[in-house]
């Protein structure tokens, strides 16, 4: 039999019909569902829905032509599109010309040519071939061949472009038996390979193989004698490297970092990383040093049902600092450092989150530049939220690195209880909240204190004809105290009576503000006058501890607080009227806030709880504010002051600034305290500059730094006696980035001996790969 042809070009219905019921016939025959209606004259064949009823035929002379046997009802649905399509079925061969498409549920094929061996099953494409699987990477080549299961099989010149980004390349392809996709004299990158004018480029680095393995179904490529090029140079080999396709994390090594200080020496740190399921992994490394013994490090990460946590642990041996007394001794330890951390979310209301630091010694982290904190918090919190409620069972615990600090003296918090539930118009269209709170503090060597008080909270907001936001609040609480060994605590005022002591706590207070709205300087401006009244009794302050309201400073954040101490143990008293003038304005590209205001109080009261300095220790305080000017994301500026009333010095002077792009930018901060306080340690004066920049070299390479500078002088700080002028930590570096990787060296160094973590110069080596996760 002769071939026939379907083109866009036929008139003739019949020959049309014909040509289809054939096409329909040749993939009835195979597992898969293909269309059954004939397209009409100047139509490509598309897909339609084999479930719906077919269109009335078209006959001329009236005689039917063939007709196509029934389609199977199980098996993939393939759709196909060409111009053109040649059928002979006495060879059982298809040939599909002209922008042919061929898709199916789980890949789609585009290209000039489509020939369909019907026999052998096999299907080659040719010409400006695009392939693409259920995964959505894409292969592009010249030709293509694909077996009746829509699997790729033998190509030449190949592109796969994969979905998580990156592409490979290779001059041949061909499918081994267990489906898998071998892959010869091949190359993979992250970087783009043609510019913004779509001129080629050759991409900052690629990674070439002899021979790659692709496996579609595992969705990996594992590459055999894998060399990393960078730049055009063959600089690092890479044993057994594998990628996934789908953008998952593979096993495998990292690169690893290079790092030299004073105090180790030479430091070489290479990782593996095992993924032992989707839902799990674990790191497990070491770090080489030239001057110390090496040091073992993991990290264990696991996503649950119900929530995620992960475990990592540093472990080495060396000589640390075990007496920080006049004469300091040493003496080598097994050392190391714990940090785990999760949340579990049991159901809607129910959470579990909680965090585990510990550290052998308090100059480990510094030393080996893991962390530069004072302190390690280890926590528990188990909560319960709904709509009107919230609970919370928490305790924690607080391991000390501050070298002259006393281990014995932190706390112990177990349990933290609080308890909260609002009621919605209770009284006059108000809100009422209940609370109710308990705490308790051990402490091996020092004041032990257990706290528990009950108390509601009631604020109704209303709005006046005038337009003035008026809010009322009334505030009982009751409150009962039993502490111990009370004389072990230092600074007198902080406490409290020995044993057993209740308090009652009463506070009402009208806030009262009148926004104006108006146009000034091209924008919408904003000026709104602000006004507080409060009134408390009498409240037995200095019969209970201090535990948790020490650090006690006048701010813009607490001026118009109902109570101006950051915890529950110390409570302001008497009446007082509060005023404060809000500004705002608002224009294209900018915005400006300025607030100002300040505190008298109306009646006399104990003013030993505010010690001098704080800017509440008399009836009149000082002044606070805060003023932020924005434009667009070029302009940050930030100000916070406190002003004397008496003086007008400034107590309080802290500016936050960032000028720039991501690319150039400058980052100031400064903040200064000079508050006077000699008699309360947690209020201790400071002055300290911070800045930050990074600017560039062209469109890759850029320089960057920062610092950290004390400039506290001994007459603010007598206990450490600085001298005005001390640099903590700067750092200088310089960097190479572009759309797919990053590379630099950093210098750094410190300024403080803590013990074995003595000051000195570091520098260090970093680079990272865009998908391949190095670091």
């Amino acid at each position: 039999m002769r071939p026939f042809t379907v083109s866009r070009n036929m008139t003739s219905p019949l020959a049309l019909a014909a040509s289809a019921a054939c096409f329909s016939a040749m993939l009835a025959a195979t597992p898969v569902h293909a269309q059954d209606d004939a397209p009409l004259p100047g139509q490509a064949i598309s897909q339609a829905d084999p479930d719906a009823p077919p269109p009335p035929p078209t006959f001329e002379n009236d005689d039917p032509p063939s007709l196509a046997p029934e389609l199977p009802e199980e098996g993939d649905k393939i759709a196909f599109e060409a111009e053109q399509v040649e059928y002979d079925s006495e060879a059982d061969f298809l040939t599909a010309r002209g922008n042919v498409i061929v898709r199916s549920d789980r890949a789609s094929v585009r290209a000039n040519e489509v020939t369909w061996d019907r026999a052998s099953g096999a299907i080659i494409a040719r010409g400006n071939v695009r392939f693409v699987d259920d995964s959505g990477n894409q292969i592009f080549t010249e030709t293509i061949e694909l077996n009746d299961e829509f699997e790729a099989g033998a190509m030449d010149d190949l592109l796969l472009a994969l979905r998580a980004g990156g592409r490979l390349a290779a001059r041949s392809a061909d499918r081994a038996q267990d489906g898998t996709v071998l892959l010869t004299d091949a190359a993979y990158t992250a970087c783009a390979v043609s510019d913004e004018a779509g001129c080629d480029k050759d991409p900052s680095w690629r990674i070439t193989a002899e021979r790659v393995t692709y496996d579609p179904d595992e969705a990996r490529v594992s590459f055999e004698g894998a060399m990393l090029e960078l730049f055009g140079a063959r600089i690092l080999p890479l044993p057994g490297l594998a990628i996934r396709t789908d953008g998952a994390a593979e096993s495998g090594f990292l690169v690893p970092n290079v790092r030299l200080d004073q105090v180790n020496g030479l430091e070489l740190s290479g990782e593996y990383y095992w993924r032992l399921d989707d839902n799990k992994d674990l790191t497990l490394g070491a770090r080489v040093y030239s001057d110390v013994a090496p040091m073992a490090t993991g990290q264990f990460r696991h996503l649950t049902e119900k929530g995620a946590y992960q475990i990592t642990g540093y472990a080495t041996s060396s000589r640390r600092v075990s007496n920080f007394g006049a004469t300091p001794t040493t003496q080598s330890d097994p050392r190391g450092h714990l940090f785990a951390n999760g949340r579990f979310q049991f159901s809607p209301e129910w959470s579990l989150t909680g965090s585990v630091r510990l550290s052998s010694d308090r100059t480990f982290l510094r030393r080996y530049d893991i962390s530069r904190d004072d302190r390690l918090r280890s926590t528990i919190n188990l909560e319960r939220i709904d709509d009107r409620s919230y609970l919370s069972v928490a305790g924690w615990a607080t391991q000390t690195l501050r070298i002259n600090a006393e281990q014995g003296q932190v706390p112990l918090a177990v349990p933290a209880i609080d308890y909260r539930y609002n009621i919605e118009d209770p009284l006059l269209g108000g809100n009422l909240q209940l609370q109710a709170n308990s705490l308790s503090l051990v402490r091996n060597e020092g004041q032990d204190t257990q706290r528990a008080f009950a108390g509601a909270r009631w604020d109704l907001r209303q709005l006046t004809g005038l337009g003035q936001v008026v809010t009322f609040t009334g505030l009982v609480r009751g409150d009962v105290y039993n502490t111990n060994d009370t004389l072990s605590t230092l600074t007198a005022s902080y406490r409290g009576d020995e044993g057993w002591t209740t308090r009652g706590v009463a506070t009402a207070a009208v806030d009262i503000e009148w926004p104006f709205v108006g146009e000034a300087f091209g924008g919408t401006q904003v000026l709104k006058p602000r006004l507080q009244f409060v009134a408390a009794p009498s409240i037995r302050n200095l019969a209970v501890p201090n535990e948790d309201a020490r650090a006690i400073d006048l701010e813009d954040s607490n001026l118009f607080a109902l109570n101006r101490f950051p915890g529950y143990d110390r409570v302001e008293e008497g009446s007082r009227v509060t005023w404060g003038v809000d500004w705002e304005l608002t224009k294209p590209g900018w915005r400006v806030k300025t607030n100002i205001g300040q505190s008298f109080r109306v009646t006399e009261t104990d003013q030993s709880i505010f010690p001098d300095g704080t800017g509440l220790s008399e009836r009149v305080s000082d002044f606070v504010g805060r003023t932020e000017v924005r434009y667009r994301n070029f302009l940050a500026f930030t100000h916070r002051f406190r002003v004397d009333k008496d003086s007008f010095e400034l107590r309080r002077n802290e500016i936050d600034a960032t000028i720039g792009s991501q690319r150039n930018y400058v980052e100031v901060g400064y903040l200064r305290l000079n508050r006077d306080i000699q008699t309360v340690e947690d209020l201790r004066d400071r002055e300290e500059i911070r800045a930050a920049g990074r600017f560039t070299i062209g469109r890759h390479w850029s320089m960057f730094g920062s610092g950290v500078f004390n400039l506290t002088s001994a007459a603010e700080d007598p206990i450490f006696s600085p001298d005005g002028f001390e640099p903590i930590r700067t750092r200088l570096g310089i960097a190479y980035r572009d759309d797919c990787i990053e590379f630099g060296a950093t210098w750094r160094r410190d300024f403080i001996t803590a013990g074995d973590a003595e000051r000195g110069n570091s520098f260090q080596l970093f680079f990272a790969l865009r998908n391949l996760g190095f670091n």
